[in-house]
């Protein structure tokens, strides 16, 4: 019965033995190791590279609301031409292929026709025969001071005279349509062949002709666009049309690019459409590779902006249902090792627009002096949540 009661007894005593032993180390090692704030992440020089930490400056930003929509990329009236024969005439030559480039005044194809020759005949006849009334008209008019000629016969004169100026003005005015220029036309120079030339400079949208082809005043031969200038055609809903105004910046994405492109609203609709859509126009400044008109677009309008305190959206991490950021706190030495120390600073979040969100920041806290972690933030919450683990 005494060797029965010895056994468990001399158990229990080394059990608790080794639990005072444990219980002392680990007494030993807290009175020996820095107890850190709460709000204190502390990192190795070589943790904080891994962690990829970078901090920033809590900046004053435009925030607001945003409003997306579609369009399509347009461009103005004057930067798109159309061009086309006001005589018609066969199609001589032509070297030009879409997606060319073109300057203003460059040919764009050679065209025959008849009636050129007949305007420019009738011109150079009208304008002897001008030459030969004026002089007609001076001469009756000096005689009829004279008493030498009647007030009849002057009259007749004067009426060929001015009958026969209008036919060249007109006359002038058909050559200068199809191209040729009156001033430089003399009887050695008529020709069956005059030239098309471009009204704009830049690109070659449509080629509508070939060789040997007859065209009509009404067809339309060539398209030129010039892509310096373009601007979007965005459609609103009804209920948006008090969030737009001109002046409001927009960022646009065409073919499901990730680049951005800028644009600025500059004329908004005045009427409502019967789909209940409005219309909003913004001209695109400078020139963007790769936006050509015609292209279909998805835009985001910041709407009534307003600045408040924004930090990049990454810097603010989320825990047990808390927002916080971290803010470089000091650097120290231990052991010679360098660590730092970074502290975790409660905010609560606002809205959130183009990668920052509004930071609403505790009373006394000086933001301008701040350094906060805008990059690994997420990787020193992880280190917060890890750190203190201990085992025996």
């Amino acid at each position: 019965m005494t060797k029965y009661n010895f056994i468990p007894a001399f158990i229990i005593s080394v059990f608790l033995l080794a639990l005072v032993s444990c219980s002392g180390g680990k007494t030993n090692e807290t009175e020996e190791e820095e107890v850190l704030p709460e709000d204190i992440v502390e990192l190795r020089d070589d943790q904080q590279k891994l962690a990829n930490i970078e901090t920033g400056a809590i900046e004053t930003r435009s925030l607001s609301g945003t409003l997306k929509v579609s369009g399509i990329v347009a461009v103005a009236p004057q930067n798109f031409a159309t061009v086309c024969m006001p005589m018609g005439g066969f199609v001589k030559s032509t070297l030009l292929m879409p997606g060319n480039a073109v300057s203003k005044g460059q040919t764009l194809a050679i065209l025959e026709n008849q009636d050129f020759v007949d305007i420019q005949q009738n011109y150079l006849e009208a304008k002897n025969k001008l030459e030969y009334a004026a002089a007609e008209y001076k001469r009756h008019t000096e005689l009829y001071k004279e008493d030498v000629y009647s007030q009849k016969n002057v009259q007749q004169v004067a009426s060929d005279y001015k009958n026969l100026k209008a036919q060249v003005k007109a006359l002038e005015q058909k050559l200068a349509l199809i191209g040729i220029n009156p001033a430089n036309l003399h009887e050695d120079d008529i020709s069956s062949s005059v030239a098309l030339v471009s009204p704009i400079s830049g690109y070659v949208k449509t080629v509508n002709v070939n060789i040997g082809r007859f065209v009509s005043p009404s067809d339309i031969l060539f398209e030129i666009v010039n892509s310096d200038k373009l601007f979007l055609e965005l459609t609103l809903f009804e209920k948006d049309a008090a969030n737009v105004s001109v002046g409001q910046k927009i960022r646009f994405f065409i073919n499901n690019e990730t680049e951005q492109h800028e644009a600025v609203i500059y004329q908004t609709g005045k009427s409502i459409n019967t789909d209940k859509t409005y219309k909003v126009y913004a001209s695109v400044p400078g020139v963007c590779k790769n936006v050509l008109p015609g292209m279909y677009v998805n835009a985001i309008i910041e709407a009534a902006s307003n600045k408040v305190t924004a930090l990049p959206s990454d810097a603010v991490v989320s825990f047990e249902d808390k927002d916080y950021i971290f803010v470089f706190d000091k650097t120290k030495e231990e052991d010679g090792k360098p660590f730092t120390e970074y502290r975790m600073i409660q905010v609560h979040k606002g809205v959130s627009d183009g990668g920052y969100t509004e930071i609403i920041l505790p009373e006394g806290f000086d933001s301008n002096a701040a350094k906060v972690v805008v990059k690994g933030a997420y990787n020193l919450l992880s280190a917060k949540k890890n750190a203190g683990e201990m085992a025996c």
